[in-house]
């Protein structure tokens, strides 16, 4: 039997017996409230989270999020309808409320009926009332505990707190998941979902011990076989090593960057004192596309968390869900078993 097809099968088997024998399996306030079967949610990354991906999470049990912030609202259109079409289990849309569009992009959100909204870059209570009267549920991202207290004030139906190892665009503050997260359960009641630094069962454990309700992870399934990310990164992602990706251009949206030859003019730049124009025109326009979609590797903009570097192959979805989840619980029997 080929090798891999045995390597499937045994991780299911233990998938399976896990289940059934860890008392740590039950349903929590973020299953409950997303009406899944695990606590992990699929990141909405740009460039990355199609159609394809979100309903690979769903299919398997966690919460996939198509990322709306790299697609004009005809294209969401069209991945939202696809993501109906190959899934019956709940997905959800994530929209940085920045977007020039928004209006449309809600509108077309609320007409085909998505269940789950999670939405960033922008204050929360611009449109959670509105989502939530048409049924639908809101999580939005910060990446601090002033404005995780600020969701709660608006009213979210739970709250993703990322600390700044997480690939992408980064709060100011820098401060790690695993300061951030403690900090943001002690001080709210709403559902709390840790992102940052996320790709294995140990860290989702980690992340709940310290009080999050589930995990929100981006970089381990922008390297999977369904993202949409192009094949040159998703190579690059999985070759990645400690100190392969540096937080940059704070004077703008600090954004954490694997380090090629357009990180090299932009560190050039800011040692030399650029100002935040001169940083916008030396990052243009689509530089994120050209590199994570379309596979420059020298002068996209290659946007993956510091997590990249315990990253070693590319998995299906579903495989990397169940992985996850099977860790998790295995972790937990395993520290059970030294305490006791």
């Amino acid at each position: 039997m080929n090798k891999y097809v045995v390597k499937v099968i045994f991780s299911f088997e233990l998938f399976q017996f896990i289940l059934s024998q860890s008392s740590f399996f039950h349903e929590n306030r973020i299953t409950t409230l997303f009406e899944i079967n695990y606590p992990i949610i699929q990141a909405g990354m740009v460039w990355c989270s199609g159609w394809k991906l979100a309903s690979a999470v769903s299919n398997a049990g966690g919460l996939g999020l198509i990322g709306a912030g790299s697609m004009y609202p005809d294209t969401l259109r069209a991945h939202i309808a696809k993501c109906q079409n190959a899934t019956r289990q709940p997905f959800g849309v994530n929209v940085p409320l920045m977007y020039p569009q928004i209006e449309e992009i809600m509108d077309i959100i609320m007409e085909l009926k998505v269940p789950v909204v999670f939405t960033s870059a922008g204050n929360p209570k611009a449109w959670t009332a509105k989502l939530q009267q048409q049924g639908i549920k809101v999580a939005h991202v910060v990446s601090s505990l002033k404005f995780a207290l600020k969701c709660e004030e608006a009213g979210v139906d739970a709250i993703v707190a990322e600390g700044f190892e997480a690939g992408g665009h980064n709060g100011r503050e820098e401060t790690t998941t695993f300061c951030l997260i403690p900090m943001v359960a002690k001080a709210i009641h709403t559902p709390l979902i840790a992102a940052g630094g996320i790709a294995s069962g140990s860290a989702m454990l980690g992340a709940m011990a310290l009080g999050a309700d589930g995990v929100q992870i981006g970089s381990r399934f922008a390297a999977s076989q369904e993202s949409s990310a192009s094949q040159a990164f998703k190579n690059l992602i999985i070759e990645a090593k400690e100190g392969s990706t540096q937080l940059m251009m704070k004077q703008l949206t600090p954004v954490r960057l694997l380090k090629n030859k357009f990180y090299d003019q932009v560190k050039l730049a800011e040692d030399a004192g650029a100002t935040p124009e001169n940083l916008r025109l030396l990052l243009g326009h689509g530089r994120a596309k050209r590199g994570m979609f379309e596979g420059d590797l020298d002068e996209g903009e290659l946007e993956i968390g510091q997590v990249a570097a315990t990253i070693d192959r590319i998995d299906s979805a579903g495989d990397i869900v169940r992985e996850i989840w099977t860790a998790c619980l295995a972790e937990s029997k395993r520290l059970n078993a030294m305490f006791d």
